[in-house]
């Protein structure tokens, strides 16, 4: 039977959306399908919500199938017919979507001028009637903390009258100052958990993209990562110029007449020194510079936004005042905020339990992702990355911050860096940024790798000039332990990523050689593949080296290893120089791990498909149901993973360098924003050195 949760109110501005979101994330951690259900709905547009869960967790669900009926049609209903057929449609509904999902989130209805009576009964009655748990939300914005706390009990005492299966309470945008408070007194007065989620600035600012739709703006310059900032402040420009600047905020759109060049250029010359940055300018009275002055403001701060509006400053203000952000799928860095607001403040393992979340048999990418960032959430790292002023680096590094993923250190010089991210939005607040030349470090690292190289004739001098190179620095920080790993490669090769780490961190005990596997995350599975990226032709000793390291890193990861020693034949039916590399490979695992599941030379059908196995290897225990692929040599490795990865859709998580003393690890210069942050927090989970069970 399909289960589902059903998030509800009890009245507006409870910033339900954060929990709703919150609740589909810990959904696909451990469900592979998850549908979303909203039984009533406004017909003034598109389902915001609804577009954000699609686009962000890849839903094959069509909107049609999503909604119940509008209010509209509701109220019309209720007023004809009654609340019982009203409610024997929604239900009838509910189930037409249910069937086709193992766990459905259902959006209850937002108490926004929907003409229902009783709107609290009919949430109840219908949870109840889909058989789901319910989690309510009551908002605490700007009340008191006992009032906050005394409308969670009575909407608690609420539902529970009505027979509702709550599983658990949020009370959301409370003053931070009494969200501790209200979470202690609340756990001892309910006899379910109570969240406490505090007021974030960041969420209830618009963006920019926001106030364009809102005042039918024109765009005069900016990009769509301009247009994506958010508008934490307003500062209104009338005063003269060194007035005006020392009214600026950090995140603040100016608003100003449109003749006013001197504020316009004095504003984007503030946001190019990153003092502060800006989310924009907004222009008002229909008024526009000239050519010279637009040319000057889009060479000043490129893909800063500058608006156009025909209505003078004080109605503009109004508007404005009146404006609050909303989590869209054109608003991707909210709900990193929002995710990584509600993880901090739910204890999301025992949510999970109680909504007996199982989870389940498949491994769907997206899974998997879900689980590097909550392991390397668990226990705190921190990871340098070199590439500070790239943009796909700080991109990622905006998301990882907004999820609190791990602590960052950027390298690069500080005000290029800030500068960089004041263009592109981000703020760098919670990242350290170090300038290699001008660090404190860098004596004390020119002396340490003078030391290390000394039987290659560096001395101090040469080590001074090495170390200021960002991957040398960053290597360095990992050795001393001021950086627990490192991850670079965006763009630089992967010979100046991994050469400082050959030369200073050195392999692990026990390991022959530095290898690297690719998580290859398919529809229903994560296989392990390597060598793919390092070692073009191993011999067999340095192949049984790459077979271990890679069981161990499938192991550190969740999926169990079974090593699968690929080759052109299988068993015992070919023959030849590559083909008996691979056996020779494979008796060496078997003797320095006999603990392993191994077999080998196995051809590829053989090592995934059951049938072929059943015909090529009958009763292996490693055929048909391998994990770990290790390839003869790069070539075979490297093309098949880009193959696979091409061809079945697969999402390919490396490559994932492995024995090292420590982990640093290298990036395809291709690397997307989200394969950074997924090769961060591997970096994250190998320096914690667990080893936690398979799933």
């Amino acid at each position: 039977m399909t289960r589902s949760v059903y998030v509800t109110g009890i009245g507006r501005g409870d910033g339900r959306q954060v929990v709703e979101l919150g609740v589909m994330e810990l959904l696909t951690r451990h469900v592979d399908r998850v549908g979303v259900f909203r039984p009533l709905m406004h017909d003034d547009g598109p389902d915001r919500l609804f577009d954000l869960l699609r686009s962000r967790y890849r839903l094959s669900q069509t909107p049609d199938s999503v909604h119940g009926m509008t209010y509209g049609e509701a109220a019309a209903l209720q007023a004809e017919r009654g609340t019982d057929e009203l409610v024997s449609r929604l239900v009838d509904r509910f189930h037409q979507v249910a069937r086709d999902y193992e766990f459905v989130l259902v959006l209850g209805t937002d108490f926004a001028d929907t003409t229902l009576p009783a709107e609290i009964n009919l949430n109840a009655r219908l949870a109840n009637e889909f058989g789901a748990s319910l989690i309510p939300v009551v908002g605490g914005q700007d009340q008191p903390a006992e009032s906050v706390r005394a409308e969670v009990r009575n909407a608690y005492a609420a539902y529970a009258a009505l027979g509702c299966d709550i599983v658990a309470m949020v009370v959301n945008r409370v003053a931070p100052e009494d969200r501790e408070a209200i979470a202690e007194r609340l756990a001892a007065r309910l006899p379910v958990p109570c969240y406490a989620l505090p007021e974030d600035a960041s969420l209830s600012a618009p963006t920019v993209q926001q106030i364009v739709q809102t005042l039918d703006a024109e765009v005069l310059l900016g990009d769509a990562s301009g247009l994506a900032r958010d508008a934490r402040d307003f500062v209104f420009g009338g005063a003269m110029l060194p007035t005006f600047l020392g009214a600026l905020t950090e995140g603040c759109l100016v608003v100003t007449p449109g003749d006013r060049a001197d504020l316009i250029i004095g504003a984007l010359a503030a946001h190019a020194a990153g003092a502060p940055p800006i989310a924009g300018v907004l222009l008002t009275l229909d008024e526009r510079p000239g050519p010279d002055i637009l040319a000057l403001a889009a060479r000043l701060a490129p893909g800063t936004p500058v608006l156009s509006v025909p209505s003078q400053s004080f109605p503009t203000a109004e508007v404005l005042s009146g404006l609050e952000g909303k989590l869209t799928a054109a608003s991707p860095r909210k709900a990193e905020t929002a995710l990584g607001l509600f993880d901090r403040h739910v204890d999301t393992a025992a949510l999970t339990d109680r909504i007996s979340l199982a989870r389940s048999g498949r491994v769907t990418p997206m899974m998997f992702e879900h689980e590097l960032i909550e392991r390397s959430r668990s226990n705190r790292r921190r990871v340098v990355l070199p590439e500070g002023t790239e943009e796909r680096v700080l991109r990622a590094a905006d998301v990882l911050l907004r999820r609190d993923v791990c602590d960052l250190t950027l390298l690069g010089e500080e005000d290029a860096v800030r500068k960089r991210a004041a263009e592109l939005g981000i703020d760098l607040a919670g990242a350290q940024v170090i300038d290699p030349h001008t660090s404190e470090l860098r004596e004390r690292f020119a002396e340490l790798y003078a030391r290390l190289r000394a039987h290659k004739g560096v001395g101090y001098e040469l080590a001074y000039d090495v170390v200021a190179d960002v991957s040398y620095f960053g290597t360095l920080m990992v050795q001393e332990g001021l950086a627990d790993g490192m991850v670079s490669g965006a763009v630089h090769s992967t010979a100046a990523t991994i050469r400082p780490a050959f030369e200073i961190i050195k392999t692990a005990p026990g390991a022959q050689i530095v290898s690297s596997v690719f998580f290859m995350c398919l529809a229903d599975r994560v296989l392990v593949y390597g060598d793919c990226a390092v070692n073009p032709d191993p011999n067999a000793e340095q192949l049984a080296d790459i077979a271990i390291q890679s069981a161990a890193t499938a192991a550190q990861f969740g999926v169990e290893p079974r090593i699968a020693m690929l080759s052109y034949s299988t068993g015992t039916s070919g023959s030849g120089a590559d083909v008996d590399k691979v056996r020779k490979a494979t008796e060496l695992v078997r003797e320095r791990r006999p603990d392993l599941l191994v077999e080998g030379p196995i051809q590829y059908d053989a090592a995934v498909d059951a049938k072929v196995a059943a015909t090529k290897l009958p009763g292996s225990e490693v055929a048909g149901k391998a994990t770990v692929l290790v390839f003869p040599d790069l070539n075979t490795g490297n093309n098949t993973y880009k193959a696979v990865q091409r061809s079945a859709g697969a999402v390919a998580v490396g490559p994932v360098l492995q024995g090292l003393r420590k982990p640093v690890n290298d990036l395809s210069r291709g690397a997307l924003v989200q394969d950074i942050v997924n090769t961060v927090a591997i970096t994250a989970i190998q320096a914690q050195g667990e080893q936690p069970p398979a799933p």
